[in-house]
C-alpha cells in the first residue's frame, strides 16, 4: 500500500495525512510509551502480554491510560484489516499529549495522543539463520529505567547507529562490565547447555519473548538461570542469541570479529527456533 491506513486520535486517516501538533509532548520531550505487536495470520502474537506490557509503561509515566483493554484490541483488529499482509507489526504510540512548553507534568488533565499504524511483518531469512549475525559491543551509556517501554529512544538509536557504522546486525551493550541488551533485542548466553540472560530489572525491557523463552525451556527440558553475566562469558559462550519480535529467536556467530563457539548456530538455538515456530504454528 503506498498510503496506508493508520489510526490517530479517533479517525482512520491515511499516512501522509496523519498530523500531531508541534507542542505535542511526544514531539518535544519524547514524552510517551510505545508497543510492537507481531501479527502472524492476522492473529496478534502473546497479546496478553504486550498489552500488559503497554500498560505498564503507561503508569510508569503516569499517563491515564485511554482505552481498556477490549477498546484497544478493537482499535489495533480495525488497523490491521485495513491492511493485505497476513502478517503484520503493529506499533502502537501513546504521548502524554499537547500542552505549553515546561519538563514538569502540566497541572491541568491532558488528552493522550494515540496513534496505531502497521507495516509487513519482515523476519530473517533462512540464509542468515543458517549462518548467524556478527555483532558489535558497546558500553551501556542508557538512562537507568530501561524497563520502560519509551519512545526516547536517543541512547538506543545510537546503539543501532554503531552497529550500522561496523556493519553488523546488533549493538550488545555492557554496563560496569556486565551484560544488559542489545540496541532492540534481549541477548542470551549458552554455557554447557544452559541457556542465561541478564535478570529481569531496570536496565533491560523485558521482551515478550523473554517469557515465552523461559517457557520453552521448561517445556524442552532446557536448563535457565536469570543472573549478572559478566563480559567475559559473553565472548566465551557456546552460544550467543538474540531475540526480538521482528528477529524471533537470531543466533550470534561474532562479536568484535571474534568467533562465538565454533562460529556456527548452535543446538540450543535449533530447538528453541523450532519451538517457536510450533507456538506460531498453534495460533492457526
Amino acid at each position: 500500500m503506498q498510503d496506508p491506513l493508520v489510526y490517530l486520535n479517533g479517525s482512520m486517516t491515511p499516512l501522509s495525512e496523519a498530523r500531531i501538533p508541534v507542542l505535542d509532548r511526544g514531539f518535544i520531550f519524547g514524552d510517551g510509551v510505545y508497543e510492537v505487536v507481531p501479527i502472524y495470520a492476522r492473529k496478534l502474537f502473546r497479546a496478553e502480554q504486550h498489552m500488559a506490557r503497554l500498560f505498564r509503561s503507561l503508569a510508569a509515566i503516569g499517563i491515564p491510560n485511554p482505552h481498556d483493554k477490549q477498546q484497544w484490541m478493537a482499535l489495533i483488529d480495525a488497523v490491521i484489516k485495513a491492511h493485505p499482509a497476513d502478517d503484520q507489526m503493529v506499533y502502537i504510540h501513546v504521548t502524554r499529549g499537547v500542552a505549553k512548553r515546561g519538563h514538569a507534568f502540566p497541572k491541568e488533565p491532558l488528552t493522550p495522543t494515540v496513534f496505531i499504524m502497521t507495516n509487513p511483518l519482515v523476519l530473517p531469512s533462512a540464509e542468515l539463520r543458517a549462518t548467524g549475525v556478527p555483532c558489535v559491543a558497546i558500553e551501556d551509556l542508557r538512562w537507568l529505567h530501561c524497563e520502560i517501554k519509551s519512545i526516547s529512544l536517543l541512547g538506543n538509536v545510537l546503539a543501532a547507529q554503531t552497529a550500522a557504522q561496523h556493519g553488523v546486525v546488533e549493538a550488545i551493550q555492557f554496563r560496569d562490565g556486565f551484560l544488559t541488551e542489545a540496541s532492540s533485542s534481549n541477548v542470551w548466553i549458552v554455557r554447557d547447555g544452559k541457556l542465561m540472560a541478564p535478570p529481569k530489572d531496570n536496565l533491560i525491557l523485558e521482551g515478550i519473548r523473554y517469557g515465552l523463552i523461559e517457557e520453552l525451556c521448561a517445556a524442552g527440558g532446557i536448563r535457565f538461570e536469570a543472573r549478572r553475566i559478566a563480559r567475559e562469558e559473553v565472548f566465551s559462550a557456546d552460544e550467543v542469541l538474540l531475540s526480538s519480535a521482528t528477529k524471533e529467536v537470531l543466533p550470534v556467530t561474532s562479536i568484535d570479529g571474534k568467533a562465538i563457539g565454533n562460529g556456527r548456530p548452535g543446538p540450543i538455538y535449533a530447538q528453541l527456533y523450532e519451538a517457536y515456530q510450533a507456538v506460531k504454528a498453534g495460533m492457526r
